[in-house]
């Protein structure tokens, strides 16, 4: 797991949190569907709402796969999240797109990847947030399985959690990200988003989140 550049990284996390895409609340936690209890909530989908973060997002994931993949033939999206992002990036490379299903349409051709591109071919995999890697590594594990080539993948944000850097290197996929966690934190104190007391109990949350409370 690697970020695209530091520059970028608190661009990128000052403009989230401008649009209210990142949402901080340590008093007040958001609940995951894992039942963890969260003090953030990142929905990079509002970006798209946004032309200037819009432009900004694809110029950026854009130049990171340009940097650290090369010959990419094909954009792969994860559903739902990645689809508008991975969309985006095949039209201004001008390369095939597709978008891989969390599960096989259970109707018509009961597709699990959708949209045509040829077995072998070098693709790049479009998240928009990435936490454990759990969804993330099966849409990859699905195109591999699919016979296609997956050069790595590249997302918007990541939370940066031990688990989901040990489960990207365990399955030998690489991994850009534009920000992170880290690199929010100190964009969100400086505009005032959060307090130093918040500050504390979000880097209490970034270390142990399936036991923290607030």
């Amino acid at each position: 797991m690697e970020i695209y550049e530091p520059n970028t990284a608190s661009l990128i996390s000052k403009k989230l949190l401008e649009i209210n895409a990142i949402k901080l609340s340590p008093k007040n936690p958001f609940s995951w569907a894992s039942g963890w209890k969260s003090p953030i909530y990142c929905d990079n989908r509002l970006s798209l709402s946004y032309p200037e973060v819009r432009k900004l997002i694809l110029e950026k994931l854009t130049k990171a796969i340009q940097t650290h993949f090369l010959n990419i033939e094909a954009v792969a999206g994860v559903a739902t999240a990645g689809i508008p992002q991975g969309v985006l990036i095949a039209d201004k490379l001008d390369i095939p797109f597709v978008y891989v299903r969390s599960k096989a349409k259970g109707h018509g051709m009961e597709n699990m990847i959708e949209g045509k591109i040829s077995p072998g071919q070098k693709v790049v995999v479009v998240e928009d947030l990435v936490s454990t890697g759990g969804s993330s590594l099966k849409a990859v594990r699905d195109l591999k399985n699919a016979g296609f080539n997956v050069l790595g993948m590249v997302a918007i944000f990541t939370y940066g959690f031990d688990l989901a850097k040990q489960n990207f290197a365990r399955e030998g996929v690489k991994l850009i990200c534009l920000s992170d966690y880290d690199s929010m934190l100190p964009q969100a104190l400086a505009k005032g988003y959060i307090s130093d007391h918040d500050m504390v109990a979000l880097k209490d949350w970034r270390n142990g989140p399936d036991t923290w409370k607030p």
